[in-house]
């Protein structure tokens, strides 16, 4: 079954949980979609795990462009959503609409994700007129990083929390058909859930929410360096991988590799006949 907005809409009435992952490139795509995933989200995360940054700000709206190319290649089936990173749309509601428009026409992507909540309603409000879907994305936005002071949970106190909720209500307004929920205790997201009718898709917000987002190089234990709290690990690649490289090297060094079985071969008369004549 394609997903769709629409799908995610109907997921929220009936009270199905929509899973999303992060991809980048054709082959994780692949995989995910052939799993089932219902999403795949090229995020600006792209910049930390892919690029080496040490936070978001620094990806470019033709990086999301060139990864949701190669994503879309490979998830025929999943909601194809790409991130707007910083500076893309922050400038003004133009152009908001103008790249976000690039990422559906030059990228393929189904529809885009933006951060922010009262200070980008207006943004949303003109994509979605241009008929481009929008999902929202409210309590720890990393492309705030700095004036957030880190990368920090956010409405613990009743003001943060009910202003978190007002956001929640206003991108629903705005025409947003999705929100993420990103660090905020678990209740929180609970409530918010309750209180709007589109889905609420959370990463670090507790089980409460519609539906779950990971970032893919986190959940399959491939970086070792930081794993945030709200990640679970189902698989430990990087051991595996390590592994696997390591047999490799030793494999060439030692000469067992390859073997005959993954050779091609030639009539040894022709081998002959070279031997004699070049």
């Amino acid at each position: 079954m394609n997903n769709t907005v629409e799908t995610f809409l109907e997921a929220k009435k009936t009270g199905k949980k929509l899973t999303m992952l992060t991809a980048y490139d054709y082959a994780m795509a692949k995989l995910f979609n052939d799993a089932g995933v219902n999403s795949i989200l090229i995020g600006d995360s792209l910049g930390m795990v892919f690029m080496g940054h040490k936070n978001t700000l620094a990806v470019t709206i033709d990086d999301i462009i060139y990864h949701t190319k190669a994503v879309l290649n490979g998830a025929p089936n999943a909601l194809i959503m790409a991130d707007m990173p910083f500076m893309s749309y922050q400038s003004s509601t133009y152009d908001a609409v103008v790249n976000a428009g690039r990422l559906v026409k030059e990228g393929g992507a189904h529809c885009v994700k933006l951060e922010g909540g009262f200070q980008v309603v207006e943004h949303i409000s003109k994509i979605v007129d241009a008929s481009i879907p929008v999902c929202a994305h409210i309590g720890l936005t990393p492309q705030s990083v700095n004036a957030m002071g880190g990368f920090k949970v956010q409405g613990k106190s009743y003001e943060a929390a009910e202003k978190i909720v007002q956001e929640a209500i206003a991108v629903e307004q705005a025409g947003a058909f999705a929100v993420v929920l990103e660090c905020v205790p678990a209740k929180l997201a609970e409530l918010i859930s309750q209180k709007i009718s589109i889905p609420t898709i959370g990463i670090g917000a507790g089980a409460g929410c519609d539906g779950q987002v990971l970032v893919y190089q986190d959940m399959l234990g491939m970086l070792t360096d930081f794993v945030p709290k709200f990640v679970k690990k189902y698989a430990d690649l990087a051991t595996t991988i390590n592994g696997a490289v390591g047999s490799f090297i030793e494999e060439v060094e030692a000469g067992t590799f390859p073997e005959e079985k993954h050779s091609f071969k030639i009539d040894d008369e022709i081998i002959e006949k070279l031997r004699a004549n070049v």
